[in-house]
């Protein structure tokens, strides 16, 4: 594979070249000659022993072997980033690194509310957040690749690793516009418009099996003596909110994710509380030594206000 020193300078030249479909244009905007923008892209080509970039139609595009050099320099410098953040806690004395896991749904909520307070009070603290299903991140803790771990369902929780709970969420059954039981003019049913053994029996858009969502909502049929009839599966939480808004199911889902939502016509069955909710934590490994930035950041955790509602 070509030699890059700088794939993000790489990547720049890419866009920017895509962009104007011209490099008399490009070479102006990234200050450097025409001659050189155009013997770059030809030796890269040359090493290859392939075409990059579309360049006899306007405007210019990636050739397919162009999309895989790209992807290969956005995997480098998503690998460099990595590199250096690991490497920081080491070469850096005066800052302190807490590896956060976390799951990437939970991530876009509970982050903003806690971080930017607790970074602004401790100036010398460095987040790197570690995105992953909970099983991952539960390896992560447990075999001390991660410090930390936020995420929900602290009832399933590996017996190795203490959570401090605070806040939650509670699920809705999502019913489209398409759905028999749509009924147009209302957004949050009363429970008692529906018996939820006839809801569940309709068929369903589910997440992965790996999601903490699937399992909870495979706990909910289990308990009702229920099978699911699934008709489409997807590793996003938010797809499948999507796909079901859409009339492919009904599905299960709960606020962070319908707070991400556009607004459209569908109606919100509320679930028992008792039968299925989310309640968040965050975890750190049983019986290990927490540094003073940590336990700041598990009591910021504890002190802010988590609880999700919809209305």
């Amino acid at each position: 594979m070509v030699n890059v020193r700088d794939p993000d300078l790489m990547l720049n030249y890419l866009e920017v070249l895509l962009k104007h479909s011209n490099f008399t244009k490009a070479a102006s905007e990234l200050y450097i000659s025409q001659p050189y923008l155009t013997q770059l892209i030809k030796r890269i080509e040359k090493e290859l022993g392939a075409p990059i970039i579309n360049r006899h139609r306007l405007p210019f595009s990636l050739t397919e072997a162009g999309q895989i050099y790209y992807q290969y320099l956005e995997n480098l410098s998503a690998e460099h980033q990595r590199l250096a953040l690991q490497l920081a806690r080491y070469t850096n004395d005066s800052t302190e690194i807490i590896r956060v896991a976390v799951l990437e749904s939970l991530g876009t909520f509970l982050l903003p509310a806690i971080l930017p307070r607790f970074l602004k009070d401790h100036p010398s603290v460095r987040i790197q957040v570690v995105e992953g299903f909970p099983h991952q991140s539960e390896e992560r803790i447990l075999n001390d690749q991660a410090d930390l771990y936020m995420g929900q369902t602290p009832e399933t929780l590996n017996y190795g690793i203490h959570p401090y709970i605070n806040g939650g969420e509670n699920y809705y059954v999502i019913i489209p516009a398409t759905s028999k039981f749509y009924q147009p003019g209302r957004f949050i049913l009363d429970p008692s418009t529906y018996n939820l053994d006839d809801l569940l029996q309709e068929p369903f858009v589910l997440s992965s099996a790996e999601s903490e969502i699937r399992h909870q909502v495979n706990s909910l049929f289990q308990n009702r003596k229920l099978v699911p009839k699934v008709v489409m599966v997807s590793n996003s939480v938010i797809t499948v909110a999507n796909l079901a808004i859409q009339g492919v199911g009904l599905t299960i889902s709960a606020v962070s994710i319908l707070k991400r939502i556009k607004e459209t016509p569908i109606n919100l069955y509320p679930l028992d509380p008792s039968l299925i909710q989310i309640r968040y934590f965050i975890g750190a490994k049983k019986d290990r030594p927490l540094t003073d930035a940590m336990r700041d950041l598990i009591a910021a955790f504890q002190s802010a206000n988590l609880q999700m509602k919809i209305h």
